[in-house]
């Protein structure tokens, strides 16, 4: 499904094909983690309830599972190359209109519109990185690319530490970093696969299919964008002040960074299936320790580094395993399922999870945290009894 003509690609030209990939989903990172937090702050600010600033959330989600299906028929016809760049430019088009445009209903608006074309920039640099990664080192690869991810992740609320969460510094700085991010995916605009004919599944065929794998997605959605979102409100519940309370997503956020290398390596050396079952309870053990680890501010900052390492695999580990259980024409298709699925959790999870810390404050964080990710344990444990050496 590659765009060149030979047979292989040279080094060079492998290198600058992932690196393409690879920038795209940092850039995806960069606008979940800046306006996650931001917007959350603002709306604080503004009298809404942690349950609304859920629902806004929310929207993000709804956007990409509205959208997100058509992706792959609209790159077909225009190529992917030219939709990713026109996704970036409207992304950082939508980052100056927040600052702009303030005010709840705008901010509906242009979250749906934003996420539309944070949706197309996953879908396209999921499938690019699958297409592109060799079979036997495939998990490895995943952990480069969700390592990247997880840097763009970090940079966010690294912005808003530094900039603060008030005047324009924050959204001038991600629409610039979005900007940056055309250069390599321009460079390699040759290089880019072709959408082919065929992938027609429905999005239940790929759930049966490789149900270990699209079901992370869906709770890597629900648990690491509803962390993202609700985590600075926690703060705020614990008395941090606002700048604070949006660094502690950056603890969250450098956790990811460092483990999805290492996860990435062990899933091409035993049962991914295992790997995301040890992910699932290691995310349910860390968010139960939260509520003791609050007291301390050290404390808190140790045990969110390494929780967010450990729910950050969910995804690293989920996306190999779907590359390497759907090949060929499907692909395509199986990429737009494992995002729209994300994007159902990223609607699921913080309504849930604003919702279970409004129910219990503050601490019903942290348990609606842990519930999701013991319902996804049970998930991949039944599997793996059902079908134990697959």
């Amino acid at each position: 499904m590659s765009a060149q003509t030979h047979a292989e690609p040279d080094a060079a030209a492998r290198f600058a094909s992932i690196a393409a990939a690879i920038t795209c989903v940092a850039v995806v990172g960069i606008g979940l983690s800046l306006t996650i937090p931001l917007l959350s702050i603002e709306m604080e600010r503004m009298g809404a309830s942690s349950t609304l600033v859920g629902i806004n959330t929310a929207v993000a989600g709804l956007a990409a599972v509205v959208t997100v299906p058509f992706v792959p028929r609209l790159a077909g016809r225009i190529g992917v190359v030219r939709l990713l760049v026109l996704a970036i430019l409207l992304g950082a088009a939508c980052l100056v209109a927040f600052k702009l445009l303030q005010g709840m209903v705008a901010w509906f608006v242009l979250r749906f519109v934003f996420s539309a074309s944070l949706g197309a920039l996953f879908v396209l640099s999921e499938f690019w990185i699958n297409a592109a990664a060799p079979p036997a080192r495939r998990g490895l690869v995943m952990g480069i690319y969700a390592t990247v991810l997880a840097i763009g992740f970090a940079v966010g609320p690294t912005l808003l530490a530094v900039l603060g969460t008030r005047g324009f510094g924050p959204y001038l700085a991600g629409a610039g970093l979005f900007l940056v991010g055309l250069v390599p995916l321009l460079l390699a605009r040759g290089l880019s696969p072709v959408i082919g004919q065929g992938g027609e599944r429905s999005f239940a065929a790929y759930l049966r299919l490789a149900p270990a794998a699209t079901l992370a997605a869906l709770v890597y959605g629900a648990v690491e964008t509803g962390g993202f979102a609700i985590l600075p409100l926690y703060g705020l519940r614990l008395g941090y002040d606002a700048e604070t309370a949006a660094g502690l997503v950056s603890a969250l956020a450098l956790g990811n960074v460092m483990f999805q290398i290492p996860f990435g390596w062990l899933a091409d050396r035993m049962d991914r299936r295992l790997v995301l079952l040890m992910a699932a309870l290691g995310g349910a053990l860390g968010s139960s320790l939260i509520p003791l680890a609050s007291a301390s501010f050290p404390a808190l900052v140790v045990l969110l580094f390494l929780w967010g390492g450990i729910a950050g695999t969910l995804y690293t580990v989920g996306l190999a395993h779907l590359g390497a259980t759907i090949r060929g024409p499907d692909l395509a298709g199986a990429n737009a399922a494992f995002v729209v699925l994300y994007n159902v959790g990223l609607m699921l999870g913080p309504p849930i999870i604003g919702g279970g810390m409004d129910l219990v404050p503050p601490q019903g964080f942290a348990y609606s945290l842990c519930l999701l990710f013991l319902a996804y344990a049970g998930v991949v444990a039944l599997r793996l009894a059902q079908r134990p050496g697959a």
